[in-house]
């Protein structure tokens, strides 16, 4: 009887304890994803308490909608450039930083700074660099392509928001990866290097698969940083030049804010999540098949 009783105790205990956060997720996330969706079928302006219910009407806009398409688009081109440069990047760095070199703790604090700087401010301070600092370094050395800013130009202003990203965004997935670093058995390196194998050879076939979850992660926040890029594009073209730079999460904005149909634009960020989910999933489930810690069965 006492240990049904403690039982009990303990259940009301871890119960009472869950009510406070289980609410707080149902009153900060479900209800509004809920009344989200709700809306997105309706033809709320944002502003009048007076709408009507419209079905699917708004999907269909959205889905047909060039507008739409074209900052798809960007979005997906843009991912692609992030992921290939900030994995490729950090990985290199990562190693670099777990080798023996001097000052490894200095280097380590000073390339995390940029991520500790909001992204509005990075933005801000390449605004300027673009519009003023690299067209000056330009005309001084006589280089035409420099001359002018980056953010001037819809063939490049999409690179220049890139560098931004990549200048701040690396930071994290460097860390990610010297963590993962730690887990690699080191008496297999030792192994493989008294064996004859190669750098390449020990990292491609010992270092690289106990990499794998890890960059599973980075990957996952990667794609989904470059799928909802925002605050970069605000500080540097606002969408421009021309619309060229106009990601989906700045034409949600601009539907629901500026041009007042806030139940078109909640119909495209539904849209946007399931990409987002889809792609995430497919890759996650991608990544487990290729991880050398998944059980074999049987």
């Amino acid at each position: 009887m006492k240990k049904r009783k403690r039982i009990k105790e303990r259940n009301i205990t871890m119960f009472a304890f869950s009510v406070p956060a289980t609410v707080l997720y149902i009153l900060f996330f479900i209800y509004p994803v809920g009344a989200g969706i709700y809306y997105s079928l309706t033809d709320w302006n944002g502003l009048t308490s007076q709408y009507q219910f419209v079905g699917i009407k708004n999907y269909i806009r959205v889905l047909f909608s060039s507008r739409f398409q074209n900052a798809i688009l960007f979005n997906f081109k843009y991912t692609v450039l992030l992921v290939v440069s900030i994995v490729g990047l950090s990985l290199t760095m990562a190693l670099i930083l777990d080798s023996k070199i001097k000052a490894k703790d200095f280097f380590r604090g000073a390339y995390f700074f940029p991520a500790v700087v909001s992204m509005l401010t990075v933005g801000l301070i390449f605004n300027e660099v673009f519009f003023q600092v690299l067209p000056q370094i330009g005309q001084l050395l006589h280089i035409e392509w420099l001359s002018r800013s980056m953010l001037s130009s819809s063939k490049t202003a999409i690179y220049a928001v890139l560098i931004t990203n990549v200048w701040q965004g690396i930071a994290i997935p460097t860390v990610l990866l010297m963590a993962g670093l730690q887990n690699v058995p080191q008496e297999l390196v030792e192994s493989a290097s008294l064996d004859g194998a190669r750098r390449w050879e020990v990292f491609k076939f010992i270092t690289f698969p106990f990499l794998l979850p890890v960059l599973t992660v980075v990957m996952v926040l990667v794609i989904k940083d470059g799928l909802t890029i925002y605050d970069y594009i605000v500080a540097l073209t606002g969408g421009g030049p021309g619309g060229a730079t106009e990601s989906t999460a700045l034409l949600i904005y601009n539907h629901g804010f500026k041009e007042v149909n806030f139940s078109l634009g909640i119909a495209e960020a539904v849209v946007v999540t399931v990409i987002i989910c889809s792609i995430s999933f497919i890759q996650i489930a991608f990544s487990n098949k290729k991880s050398i810690y998944q059980e074999e069965e049987g």
